[in-house]
């Protein structure tokens, strides 16, 4: 920065001289680390409102159904797919999307029972359970994409679902996002706008 404002000072100064105009009026380099500085105040300025707005447009809050996630950066809602439910939202250039959706869960099946009945209808999804109210898996859809899972069961038995698909080619690029986006997803009692200051409460502890 000094190096940067002595170049800035010479600058003015050379500018001056050849204007015939008298040393007195350059600023000296007091006022030019002042007027840097003030610069570069307002330019943070507008960068954290940039990086706010942006950071909004990011965060899913279904308060009705009671769940948020934090989608990637750069992302597109996909208004069509998307309900009053849940969100879809794509990577516009590769084929990967997430998408996050809550379920009535009217027979009121425990978890294992509705893992269960997903391996049977479709292909076998390889993954754990985080104690009686969440899962996490990966599977393959049979068309070249990998997708990871991750099903909460909320206190009144609803059921909150997210997938995260993307090519299998691009594993190395997608499974970061994909981990931070799931790892993302919070559960709360729905109605009840989670806190602006705080995060809601882990998914992992939605039910006792």
């Amino acid at each position: 920065m000094k190096t940067r404002l002595a170049s800035l000072a010479l600058l003015l100064l050379v500018t001056a001289c050849g204007r015939q105009e008298s040393v007195s009026e350059v600023p000296n380099s007091e006022q030019l680390a002042a007027d840097a500085k003030a610069a570069a105040d307002e330019a943070a300025k507008k960068s954290g409102a940039s990086d706010a707005v942006a950071l909004e447009n990011r965060n899913y809050v279904n308060t009705p159904r009671g769940f948020s996630i934090t989608l990637p950066e750069g992302w597109v809602r996909n208004t069509q797919t998307s309900t009053a439910e849940g969100v879809v939202s794509e990577d516009p250039g590769a084929g990967a999307d997430v998408r996050v959706f809550w379920s009535a869960n009217s027979n009121d099946q425990d978890l294992r029972q509705i893992v269960e009945a997903m391996n049977d209808q479709s292909e076998a999804v390889d993954g754990d359970f985080v104690g009686e109210n969440e899962y996490r898996g990966t599977a393959n859809d049979g068309e070249g994409n990998s997708v990871a899972v991750r099903m909460v069961r909320k206190k009144d038995g609803s059921l909150v679902t997210a997938t995260f698909v993307y090519p299998e080619m691009l594993s190395e690029q997608y499974q970061a996002i994909g981990q931070r986006t799931l790892d993302s997803l919070r559960v709360f009692d729905a109605a009840v706008t989670p806190p602006a200051e705080a995060a809601p409460a882990a998914a992992s502890n939605a039910a006792s």
